[in-house]
């Protein structure tokens, strides 16, 4: 799905107006009728409802909204901000004015001062005050009428997007000083801001209103910003041919592994293992020989020549894809031979935990990563490559950066787990449970990117699609363990179950 900034679903909205013959009230009538169906089966008519509205389009939403809930028997108490009494656009009077006309409706026009009204946690608040075509933070009585919302604890329906969030990025705002929203319903596609971990509080649950806006103009609008869902997947996966062998499928290396930390090895090998690839080798130190022997027979084994961590990383053979880092360690020969191979190596190659650290370690390692390599770190590996960041928004704002300077692929970890392009798109992963905050899913995920590299997915696609295989297939540990009882070998033994759903469900 593709994630259009505020200037470009306003281009579409307004293409959809000039083109399509469609009247801009009558988009305002598409808006209402869609969110007052999802009150409507949400809540009864028993529920006291409060409508705020703003002198834009995204006020008349609101006002259209209040009319329809009021024709279904709730008794909605509106109040239309019209500071300085000639702010309201064309639609936002012609919807005052219904709105006026419709018994059970109670409507303030607030012109000049404004006293609160009396809100209760068991309150219905209908926010439609400001949309995602904000410009700048909100300030007076505006910031104190979200400081009331927000306290009185009450249930918050916000249209489009809780006003006083951008659509698009969000240096300057401060979280308390924006309406924190129960629901969230965003009309015609998700906003960037959506998936920023610093606004989920703010964004709470959060769902599409499709209004039918011209479809030619948004398949020919290109997006930066794309949001990776199932379909996407299912397309991009490759079906076997019926006479094959295991050399049609690759052959993969991973550097993993350390005294006390072979689990990581053979996680990272069972995700290989369970997403296709023909066959895997893992290189690990003395120690793990028969850890990694018995635990997961189907790999190949090559020993480092020391006992209890890696001191070379010299591949003896051609393989397809190589991925380094689950549990090496930070030792000093490590980061030697990490350093020795980066200096060496121009093939992409997969950088994950222990790889990252032993970077960060040596900055200028940074450099010498080839292009389009994909390197996966969570908030505090990325911190410590890149320096400290001071919020989530920083931190994916840093990734386009580097993913651009260095050439490369950046898996930014997270709840919408964002993989950025060298050229600055990013693609949000939508698949994932809060069941895989567990250790060892990383490296899970590590076996999966080597193994569709190893396969002959480019390393854009790789990426995006590890990423979201990863996620479903933590989603069916959830379904079996629960969210509390799922392991990162769950994680990995429902893979091959997940690439097997994702391909199915077009059937």
């Amino acid at each position: 799905m593709k994630i259009f900034s505020t200037q470009q679903i306003k281009e579409i909205d307004q293409y959809t107006i000039e083109q399509g013959g469609v009247a801009a009230v009558e988009l305002v009538e598409r808006v209402a009728e869609g969110i007052a169906c999802e009150i409507s089966s949400r809540w009864t008519q028993r529920k006291p409802v409060a409508i705020f509205a703003g002198p834009g389009n995204n006020g008349a939403d609101a006002l259209a909204v209040a009319r329809l809930l009021a024709e279904q028997g709730f008794h909605p108490e509106v109040f239309l901000f019209n500071i300085g009494g000639n702010r309201l656009t064309e639609e936002c009077r012609v919807m005052r004015d219904a709105l006026a006309q419709t018994p059970g409706a109670e409507l303030t026009e607030v012109v000049s001062n404004f006293s609160m009204p009396y809100l209760t946690s068991n309150h219905l608040v209908v926010d439609g005050l400001f949309g995602s075509g904000l410009s700048r933070p909100l300030t007076g009585g505006f910031v104190s009428l979200v400081h009331y919302i927000n306290e009185s604890r009450a249930t918050v329906v916000s249209i489009d997007i809780p006003s006083g969030l951008y659509g698009d990025w969000n240096p300057e705002v401060i979280n308390r000083n924006v309406i924190h929203a129960t629901l969230t319903i965003a009309i015609q596609a998700p906003r960037f801001s959506f998936f920023i971990a610093d606004y989920a509080d703010i964004i709470g649950e959060w769902k599409v209103l499709d209004i039918d806006l011209d479809a030619k103009k948004i398949r020919e609008t290109p997006a930066m910003c794309h949001l990776v869902e199932k379909n996407d997947i299912r397309r991009m996966l490759k079906r076997r041919p019926s006479n094959c062998s295991k050399a049609d499928f690759g052959s993969a290396v991973i550097y993993a592994g350390s005294y006390g930390m072979m689990g990581a090895a053979v996680l990272a090998t069972r995700g290989a293992l369970r997403s296709g690839v023909g066959k895997v080798t893992i290189s690990s130190p003395r120690c793990g020989f028969n850890i990694l022997q018995s635990t997961v027979p189907e790999a190949l084994y090559t020993e480092d020549r020391n006992d209890l961590i890696i001191t070379e990383i010299a591949p003896q053979h051609q393989y397809n894809a190589i991925a380094i880092g689950p549990g090496i360690g930070t030792h000093a020969p490590t980061v030697k031979a990490l350093e020795d191979y980066l200096a060496g190596n121009t093939n992409p190659v997969i950088l994950d935990a222990d790889a990252l650290n032993c970077i960060a370690s040596r900055p200028a390692m940074l450099s010498t990563i080839p292009i389009l390599s994909t390197i996966t770190p969570h908030a505090g590996e990325f911190d410590r490559l890149f320096g400290s960041q001071v919020s989530h928004e920083a931190r994916l704002r840093k990734a386009v950066e580097a993913a651009r300077y260095y050439n490369i692929f950046i898996i930014l970890k997270g709840r919408y787990t964002a993989v950025v392009r060298p050229d600055g798109k990013i693609y949000f992963n939508n698949s994932g449970s809060p069941a895989m905050a567990t250790a060892g899913a990383g490296d899970v995920l590590t076996g999966i990117l080597v193994s569709l590299a190893a396969q002959g997915y480019s390393p854009e696609y790789a990426a995006i699609m590890g990423v979201f295989i990863h996620g479903y297939a933590g989603e069916l540990a959830a379904a079996e363990n629960g969210e509390y009882g799922v392991t990162a070998s769950d994680i990995a033994r429902n893979v091959g179950r997940a690439i097997k759903e994702i391909m199915n469900s077009g059937k």
